[in-house]
């Protein structure tokens, strides 16, 4: 579907500049930008590209001289970045699931669909689930028993929900989300070598063999509106309270949140995120890739954590961590300024070692 130059800016808020009834009907990079692209040339930088494409017009950044690039056209937005959502929802031609109720559907007793709710190609919706309004569920979905999603839902291909979990508004669920099923949670008859060593602080410890017993998950899950789960990501059920997930928070592919976390509002995981029990994150948090988090800790409002950090204590809010451990970021650029030091300081250790040496020989 073809917009204009002056319907795209109208929609995102920007400025339009040329000729405002050049029909765009796609998104590019500068180099690659065809007659039709509007060409994402946010910065200077980027700009560079343009004589390499063919693109009539561009998405440019604020005093940017649009026709000495030689374009007809141009949108300048107050924030680039931020005008790329706009963009991109309103070019993004979905995933093309088929509405209404496909033939090989399974819908269980006692279901409440609302109204306009699509289900794919062998999906089946358990007993008592309730669908809200204009929902998507593609193929092969599984929701749970006496579950609840909100209106507005979008359900990838593959994505499972458990039962008696509890979804808000305008959710979505990319393929492979699992989400209400049983938490890591074993214990033995008696005492193990985990819990002493956790009592010891890591004193070596003698501890009988014994089998792991499972502790069933009778809590469930709970998450709040516009929330979005990448690819495979899971969340777990509470043991006996249920693990929640606050408004807004987004997380990427492979994201793992263990039973009784709690999360709070507008938090952004990126892939490989990792939650440990009874763990609760305060609101707006941001971690990096393969974060990890332990169990029963404090992560406050606000926190920001870099790719690979290991948080394995309490963060205060507002706080830009690194590291394994997890530190604050300007001490770990001092420690590992310090560890880079190291082997030339070695190296000038010996030599002091082996003139004192020298001088004792001599002596």
């Amino acid at each position: 579907m073809s917009h204009t130059i002056e319907q795209i800016a109208k929609a995102l808020g920007a400025t339009a500049l040329g000729a405002l009834d050049l029909e765009i009907d796609g998104a590019a990079e500068p180099a690659d930008a065809g007659p039709g692209d509007l060409a994402l040339a946010m910065k200077p930088e980027y700009a560079k590209g343009l004589a390499a494409g063919q693109a009539r017009a561009a998405m440019l950044w604020q005093g940017a001289d649009w026709q000495a690039m030689g374009l007809e056209a141009a949108i300048i937005p107050a924030r680039p970045r931020y005008a790329m959502a706009g963009l991109t929802a309103a070019l993004d031609e979905g995933h093309g699931y088929t509405p209404g109720i496909h033939p090989t559907a399974i819908v269980g007793e006692g279901v409440e669909l609302g109204q306009g709710v699509s289900i794919g190609a062998h999906t089946v919706v358990a007993s008592g689930a309730r669908i809200g309004a204009g929902s998507v569920l593609g193929p092969q979905v599984y929701v749970g028993i006496d579950s609840e999603v909100g209106e507005g839902a979008l359900l990838h291909v593959g994505a499972r929900i458990g039962p008696r979990v509890r979804i808000g508004a305008r959710f979505i669920a990319h393929s492979g989300v699992t989400i209400g099923m049983d938490g890591f949670s074993f214990v033995t008859p008696e005492i193990n070598a985990v819990e002493k060593g956790r009592a010891s602080l890591g004193e070596e410890t003698e501890a009988e063999a014994q089998s792991w017993v499972r502790i069933h998950s009778l809590g469930a899950v709970i998450i709040g509106d516009d929330v979005e789960l990448g690819c495979n990501t899971c969340i777990d059920a509470g043991t006996i309270r249920a693990t929640r997930v606050g408004n807004g928070t987004k997380m990427d592919n492979l994201c793992h949140i263990a039973h009784n976390v709690v999360i709070g509002r507008d938090c952004l995981f990126a892939a490989m995120v990792g939650i440990a029990g009874s763990t609760t994150i305060g609101n707006n948090v941001v971690m990096g890739g393969q974060v990890g988090v332990t169990d029963n800790t404090t992560v406050g409002d606000g926190v920001v954590a870099g790719g690979a950090s290991a948080i394995l204590s309490k963060v205060p809010a507002g706080r830009m961590v690194l590291g394994y451990p997890a530190v604050k970021l300007d001490l770990h650029v001092d420690m590992y300024k310090a560890q880079r030091r190291l082997p030339r300081m070695m190296e000038e250790f010996a030599e002091m070692k082996a003139r004192l040496a020298a001088l004792e020989a001599k002596g």
